[in-house]
């Protein structure tokens, strides 16, 4: 079993990361092989348009870090996509990708039949995490993937994926904010609820 999660915050090992981390412990305690791709850490030109990719299943780009994310995706059983939100959607950097990978879904679903999930941050406790969670999840299914919920199968209790924030209480006029991500504690749990619910279907 192998498990790629991509962060798509400009921001290496923050709160997006964290909550990633979480999913993939998850699945490492059983004992599948896990990978986090840091997108700050990557080289991803823009889509051209250029319709190559209607014509042959491969990208004319290939100066870039995205064939190395394509081979990364392909080789992997799940793959778990993260971004903070910027004005109701996902990074620059994030959507740069996802619309390099049209060559994997033009002529054929290279990613078909794989399982996929998403997680999201913010600011705000409503800051477009859920508009978010759905373009993440959204670009999934496109994929062929299947995407997985973290919906404690006991209780039933949670929809979509993991949608944190730094929001923690309003004292008169003022905001109180969470130092980071493990301070939430709803989205720890559906965290690790989301990683559990990968590794049951994945085993």
């Amino acid at each position: 079993m192998r498990a790629l999660a991509i962060n798509g915050s400009h921001r290496r090992g923050k709160n997006t990361a964290t909550m990633l981390r979480l999913v993939l412990e998850e699945l490492e305690q059983g004992g599948a092989r896990t990978e986090l791709l840091e997108i700050s850490d990557l080289r991803i030109e823009y889509c051209t348009a250029c319709n190559h990719c209607l014509r042959k299943t491969e990208c004319r780009i290939q100066d870039d870090d995205v064939a190395m994310v394509a081979e990364r995706m392909s080789a992997s059983d799940a793959i778990i996509l993260g971004s903070p939100v910027y004005f109701g959607n996902v990074t620059s950097r994030l959507k740069a990708l996802m619309d390099r990978t049209r060559w994997m879904h033009m002529r054929e679903n290279v990613l078909d039949g794989k399982l996929g999930a998403a997680v999201t941050h913010a600011g705000l406790r409503n800051g477009g995490q859920e508009m978010t969670q759905l373009i993440l999840e959204r670009f999934l299914q496109h994929h062929g993937l299947r995407v997985i919920e973290a919906r404690d199968p006991r209780s039933g209790v949670y929809n979509l994926g993991p949608m944190g924030t730094l929001y923690d209480s309003l004292e008169g006029e003022e905001i109180r904010w969470r130092k980071g991500v493990m301070e939430d504690g709803l989205t720890v749990r559906t965290c690790r609820i989301l990683g559990r619910n990968l590794l049951r279907l994945l085993g």
